[in-house]
């Protein structure tokens, strides 16, 4: 039976569309034993519909969610979208001056730079599809790879779901010569009616990406993408599909805190205070 105490993949009532706080998040991670949690939330233009950096001062005041709450640690993070076939994250190429205050910033600043600033690491997905509408799977592929060059992303997003054609190999290959993960997502078993093709295309794609790590040494991060406290923790079908394929307790970096922090470190650098 694999084990898995980590869930570094869960939404608060920031992403909109999600209805939990982070408090109810936590508190749900300790009533499941989880040793782990990270506060992963949309930073995305899905946010709001008039894009405006101070709709994004969650990320800029995350510094103030405590290291350990309730016997879990907490880690801050984020879900920031893929915008471009080069691999850009949302925000970017945004700057803006205006702090929260109302004051203003000596030197301006990209809206991707402040949001993403007291992250520990950073989930990298894609959500809106329609860049991607004329690319070719090679483009397709080159994003996934161009994402993770950025410093603070961790792992690549809900991959086998994406619907989006992209070769795996170079992206393993990738993800192992940067120290970088793979989610496997337990969320993706919930699109799509039981036995649909939706469905089963998405256990397909689950399965190659697991396999392919498992052959290449590279770890994945099980979660549950939660947007509601509680599936938080709760993570059956990704733990199924891993434990059907044999698939190695040591490269399941959210095993546990000690194993997802080192992680972390290997793949970002390491965690900040972990004292508060």
């Amino acid at each position: 039976m694999l084990r898995n105490l980590c869930d570094a993949h869960v939404h608060t009532i920031f992403s909109r569309h999600a209805y939990s706080t982070i408090e109810e998040d936590v508190r749900a991670a300790a009533r499941v034993g989880l040793e782990l949690i990270g506060i992963s939330d949309h930073y995305s233009p899905m946010i709001a519909s008039d894009v405006r950096p101070l709709e994004y001062q969650h990320f800029f005041n995350l510094g103030i969610v405590p290291r350990r709450w309730m016997g879990v640690h907490v880690l801050r993070s984020a879900e920031a979208d893929i915008i471009d076939l080069k691999g850009h994250l949302f925000g970017h190429e945004m700057t803006f001056s205006p702090r929260k205050t109302g004051d203003v910033w000596r030197i301006p600043r990209s809206l991707e730079e402040q949001a993403l600033l007291h992250s520990d690491y950073v989930i990298a997905s894609v959500h809106g599809r329609d860049f991607t509408k004329h690319a070719t799977s090679a483009q397709i592929t080159a994003m996934y790879v161009g994402a993770l060059e950025h410093e603070k992303v961790l792992m690549l997003g809900h991959l086998g779901r994406t619907g989006l054609s992209y070769e795996v190999a170079p992206i393993i290959r990738a993800c192992a010569e940067t120290h970088k993960l793979i989610e496997i997502n337990e969320h993706s078993f919930h699109f799509g009616a039981p036995g649909s093709e939706r469905l089963l295309a998405t256990k397909s794609r689950c399965r190659e990406l697991a396999e392919a790590c498992a052959e290449a040494g590279v770890s994945v991060a099980v979660n549950t993408d939660a947007h509601i406290s509680c599936e938080v923790g709760q993570v059956p079908n990704a733990l199924a599909l891993l434990e059907g394929i044999d698939f190695p307790q040591e490269l399941i970096a959210t095993t546990d805190a000690e194993s997802f922090l080192a992680a972390v470190e290997r793949g970002v650098g390491p965690v900040g205070d972990l004292r508060g």
